[in-house]
């Protein structure tokens, strides 16, 4: 079971990383790539198959269902905005980057709120 969750680790990794290099290759002419679709939704069904193994995988301990809800409402914002633009050939860049942004603030948020960072 471990070795699951460490393999959707790395693809939930995989599709963040498509959003925000999508969002990097589109920043000339701003338009949603097919990489920030794909990445987005890889990542949001991917993180909630984590957060359903993390409870049997590490028995409920230190799972904080508070970041796990931020996460979700940013991923499925991020999801929806990718969503709803993806077919249209331009878009305004303070669309672009702001899909970039909230996917910057979810990486942050997966690093720098535990225990380790917050005390």
């Amino acid at each position: 079971m471990t070795i699951l969750y460490g393999v959707l680790v790395v693809v939930h990794l995989i599709g963040m990383a498509g959003v925000v290099g999508g969002w990097m290759s589109a920043v000339r002419e701003p338009r949603i790539v097919p990489a920030m679709v794909h990445g987005a939704l890889t990542a949001l069904v991917t993180g909630l198959l984590l957060v359903g193994l993390s409870y049997p995988v590490f028995d409920g301990d230190n799972i904080d269902n508070a970041k796990i809800t931020v996460k979700l409402v940013v991923a499925l914002a991020i999801a929806v905005l990718v969503w709803v633009n993806r077919g249209k050939d331009g878009i305004p860049k303070g669309l672009l980057h702001g899909i970039g942004g909230l996917a910057l603030v979810n990486v942050a948020v997966a690093v720098l709120w535990s225990d380790r960072f917050l005390g």
